[in-house]
């Protein structure tokens, strides 16, 4: 137990340290770590100097250094490489200034004397057992005392924690999805925010119409903070973005937060039953497609993808609510929480492009591995075609499938405002419509960048599905 104790310390420890010493050459991490670990780095630098004056690295380095210039390594070198330069320029007919080839071979000189001096410095330090004293080193020795890690566990937990995530390959991967969806969010808010208050639109003459005067417009503007410079306005948009409080609306005086609240689960409901469906119907069709190609199912397939790809939403809402709702009478003309057969026209309507979509990806991802010689030689050893398309073929077919997933579910979830709007759904997509012709600034800010944070977790999600279905992706994850 104790031994199973002292492994785990040890391995722990030497997790911390190996990181460490990583993110200090990446610059992505290196500032990022010594910003959020300050006090533990300060008293690490401060150890770093005191050992320093014991290193043995610079004499040797410094007197390796002399022997190679004393014993002409440095002369011979720059006249080898100065006679393989003019053989060059002479081979390949090149006319070259003096003043060129001089600048060149001394720059390849310098770098080649140079490796050669690190090679023979650590070479000799390596003989004698010693190494040289690094700033990263300094921490490693440090981490290996108990009383180092219990002293600066509390100052240093931010870096401790990120020095943990980049440590393991997989959460590294979804902290760094996380932090690029957050700059994406960032910049939506911005580029919304900007051409919301470059719109020829002005809230307050909407709002308060055509018989408004100069000073009510003014105290409008005052009220609402229209008057301010517009960096001031950004800055306080993008921190009630962040703190969840984006005020009132302009018209109605409804809190935005909890109006956005109650109207984005519908959008995403109706987003995500359309999704599970059309996965549903589209994978398996999209795969026996696949297996018969040029047939008779083949050709009805592509034929009924091209029509679910091609029709307008809009248009395809108004004849449903025609047919079944006004002459069958069979589903209700609009959307009613209390009767789930009004979801079914709505979800209809949104998923057919997307099954279609998908349909026509899963055919033509599968068409194209099913004829690689691994699948063959499946084949060959006697797999049946079921095992050879579940276990082979789907499993290689998968990522391009996955990606347009992906990027249908942000359309549909943009673009749902169409079917709520035909089927009279009171969803996140109707309200951004209704409320940009004001332009209800604080509305419009809450509803896209809501829907953007939305879209950009589900695009985390598929990334990480990529590394679950492709071994290729969680290879090279665990390389870096």
């Amino acid at each position: 137990m104790e031994r199973t104790e002292a492994s785990t310390k040890h391995g722990l420890i030497n997790t911390i340290s190996v990181a460490y010493n990583k993110m200090l050459l990446n610059p992505a991490y290196k500032y990022a770590v010594l910003l959020l670990g300050l006090p533990v780095n300060l008293v690490v630098l401060f150890f770093y100097f005191v050992q320093r004056t014991k290193d043995t690295y610079s004499s040797v380095r410094d007197e390796i250094k002399f022997e190679l210039i004393d014993t002409g390594y440095r002369d011979d070198l720059r006249a080898e490489i100065e006679e393989q330069s003019l053989r060059k320029h002479v081979f390949f007919g090149q006319e070259v200034k003096q003043e060129e080839l001089k600048r060149q071979v001394d720059k390849i000189t310098e770098a080649q004397f140079h490796k050669t001096l690190l090679e023979r410095t650590n070479e000799k330090l390596k003989h004698s057992n010693q190494k040289r004293m690094t700033f990263a080193g300094t921490f490693t020795s440090l981490i290996k005392h108990p009383l180092f890690l219990i002293g600066t566990f509390i100052p240093g937990l931010p870096m401790y924690i990120l020095i943990l995530l980049y440590g393991n390959s997989y959460l590294k991967y979804i902290f760094e999805r996380l932090v690029m969806s957050m700059f994406v969010i960032l910049g939506v808010a911005v580029l919304v925010f900007t051409i919301l208050h470059l719109s020829p639109f002005h809230p307050a003459a909407n709002i308060l119409g055509e018989t408004a005067t100069q000073e009510q417009i003014a105290a409008f503007n005052k009220m609402h903070g229209l008057d301010q410079p517009y960096f001031v306005q950004l800055w306080n948009t993008l921190k009630g973005i962040a703190t969840f409080d984006l005020g009132k609306s302009f018209s109605g005086s409804e809190v935005v937060t909890t109006t956005i609240a109650s109207k984005f689960p519908i959008t995403l409901t109706l987003t995500i039953i359309s999704l599970v469906i059309a996965i549903i119907i589209a994978l398996p069709i999209g795969i026996i497609s696949a297996t018969k190609p040029n047939s008779f199912f083949d050709y009805t397939f592509i034929f009924i993808a091209l029509i679910g790809l091609s029709i307008p939403s809009f248009w395809q809402g108004l004849i449903f609510i025609l047919n079944f709702s006004i002459k069958l009478q069979w589903l209700p003309a609009t959307f009613n929480p209390q009767n789930w057969l009004s979801i079914i026209m709505p979800v209809v309507v949104l998923g057919t492009g997307l099954t279609a979509a998908v349909a026509r990806m899963t055919r033509s991802s599968t068409l194209e591995v099913i004829n690689e010689d691994y699948i063959m030689t499946a084949k060959a050893k006697g797999l049946s075609q079921r095992q050879v398309l579940l276990k082979h073929a789907v499993g290689n077919a998968i990522i391009p499938i996955i990606t347009v997933i992906g990027l249908q579910f942000g359309g549909m979830l943009g673009g749902a405002a169409v079917t709520e709007k035909v089927f009279n759904i009171s969803g996140i997509g109707s309200y951004i419509v209704d409320k940009q012709f004001i332009p209800d600034i604080p509305s419009i800010m809450g509803g896209v960048v809501y829907t953007a944070i939305t879209i950009s977790l589900v695009n985390v999600m598929i990334d990480i599905l990529y590394a679950f279905f492709d071994p290729r992706i969680r290879s090279k994850m665990k390389q870096y």
